[in-house]
């Protein structure tokens, strides 16, 4: 009884932490120096942010401009460019190469969940599957969330698990969450 209170209490705590991190929808949020505006899609933000080079030019390789220009809506879990630095050496180097843009590009959508699945969203699956949320990748992948302490980790087929940094940057079509590794699929 007491074990079920105090995971259902630190649910609670993490859903209100993660709510007064998102800040009201009028606020702006900076990322990489830049403003994110709501009104702009995924694409136009990302390109402003200095945190997000690697990702962006990885994007363009990648083919997946219009793709994230498009409606969605989607989720996406943005490493940022100190996270690709983490990569062994010469990973990203190889992965922006013409012959590697199916891989590229696995990598890539990987990052995105079809849906809007902000702080709240997260939390409520998170709380909802006892501890765990599984969430189906763009790219056929599974990610799975987890809450840690007033953070969501989020962790990739291979272990891997990256932190969400900042939650909630709002896009006319999905929702970003800033990530501190590169999430890996099978």
């Amino acid at each position: 009884m007491t074990l079920r209170f105090n995971a259902r209490l630190a649910t609670i705590a993490l859903t209100a932490a993660m709510a007064a991190a998102a800040m009201p929808a009028a606020a702006q949020v900076m990322v990489g120096g830049a403003p994110m505006l709501a009104s702009k899609d995924i694409i136009d933000n990302a390109v402003n942010s200095k945190d997000h080079t690697t990702l962006v030019a990885a994007v363009k390789a990648a083919g997946l401009v219009e793709t994230l220009k498009g409606p969605g809506p989607f989720t996406v879990f943005a490493p940022t460019n100190a996270a690709f630095a983490a990569l062994p050496a010469g990973t990203v180097d190889t992965l922006l190469k013409p012959e590697s843009k199916p891989t590229l590009t696995k990598v890539l959508t990987y990052h995105v969940v079809a849906g809007k699945y902000d702080a709240a969203a997260l939390s409520k699956m998170i709380a909802d599957g006892k501890g765990m949320a599984s969430l189906k990748t763009v790219a056929g992948g599974t990610l799975t969330a987890k809450a840690s302490g007033n953070a969501v980790m989020v962790t990739d087929e291979k272990g891997g698990t990256a932190t969400v940094t900042i939650a909630d940057v709002y896009q006319s079509n999905g929702v970003i969450h800033v990530v501190d590794k590169v999430l890996l699929p099978n």
